[in-house]
């Protein structure tokens, strides 16, 4: 780890082989925790190279527990996290309004680490138990339409990595690498990411990977349609800025949009826009969201029914049932 500290401390980078070796042996304990901290901040000083994500990205989904769900047509909604906005749960709010307008979900998830509560967290919250039983997530999909994939799981090399993540509490490329390694391969995909530099990582890599999907960011820094400004959406077909009003929605204040201070307010949260009594603003975050991945799994479709079908699966309480379907399975 001297040798390749060094090398990097010189303003070089590595070649995807080298980044997958490096992170490999990561996963398998050839290094200790400092030295894995002082890797990891080479990437908070400088932006991290195509190649060195996609070797990062291989070494992942190579050490991967994997799980086979090919036979249903699913999509992953999921953000890298580490916008540090500590919004409320946004994407697993809009995983099952997907899921209750009739989509499969393949959801994938994992502990909070620079916000208050992340998607396990709130799952764990109200009693989901987590899984990699393939057979339990397949039920989950028949009965439920949606099937929650919970990282540490499918990712048991990872381990090594945790502890020094608690203790940095801030984003690193690990937050880069979540969506890219949902261990049953989504053939669809919304992914939020934490800043334009990384939008267009994930679009140059995404482009190559046969994936149905669409890119998010909120140009005011959000992993996610935030309706707080501006947002730009990358997809299969094209690159566009859009504004709230774009979408009949009001432009929001980030404290419309609060996530709360601990796992207990953030579930409660994310219960009250579940049960349709979210504001005016709580459920128009989650219906963009929402409208934006229904999109993806039918690109024909107007975006305006998308979104109205959203909002429908919301108010209407589908989006609850589902949720509650899952719960009693568990």
């Amino acid at each position: 780890m001297k040798e390749i500290l060094q090398y990097l401390f010189d303003h070089k980078t590595l070649t995807r082989e080298d980044a997958k070796l490096v992170l490999t042996n990561i996963a398998s304990g050839k290094y200790n925790d400092p030295e894995i901290a002082a890797f990891v901040s080479v990437y908070l000083m400088r932006s991290i190279t195509v190649e060195e994500l996609r070797g990062f990205r291989d070494a992942l989904l190579e050490l991967c527990i994997p799980i086979d769900l090919s036979d249903y047509n699913t999509i992953d909604v999921c953000g890298t996290g580490g916008d540090g906005k500590n919004t409320f749960n946004i994407s697993t709010l809009t995983s099952f309004v997907v899921a209750g307008a009739g989509e499969k979900v393949a959801k994938h998830g994992n502990y909070s680490v620079s916000s208050s509560c992340g998607s396990s967290n709130v799952m764990e919250y109200y009693g989901y138990k987590f899984s990699n039983d393939e057979d339990h997530l397949r039920k989950e999909l028949d009965e439920a339409g949606i099937c929650f994939l919970h990282a540490p799981l499918f990712n048991p090399a990872m381990k090594n990595v945790a502890p020094v993540r608690r203790s940095l509490r801030m984003k690193t490329f690990f937050n880069m690498l979540g969506p890219m390694v949902n261990p049953s391969s989504p053939t669809n995909q919304l992914v939020g990411v934490f800043s334009l530099d990384v939008a267009r990582l994930y679009n140059y890599i995404y482009q190559d990977s046969g994936i149905n999907f669409a890119i998010i960011h909120s140009l005011d820094g959000y992993d996610e349609i935030s309706l707080t400004g501006p947002f730009k959406v990358f997809s299969n077909k094209s690159e566009k800025i859009f504004n709230a009003s774009d979408l009949g929605f009001n432009e929001l204040s980030q404290d419309q949009i609060f996530g709360g201070d601990t796992v207990e307010q953030a579930s409660k949260i994310f219960m009250e826009i579940l049960s349709g009594n979210g504001t005016e603003a709580q459920n128009s975050a989650v219906v963009a969201n929402a409208g934006f991945a229904l999109q993806i799994m039918k690109p024909d479709s107007d975006l305006d029914a998308c979104l109205a079908k959203a909002n429908d699966a919301l108010m209407s309480g589908d989006a609850l049932a589902v949720f509650k379907k899952l719960i009693e399975l568990n």
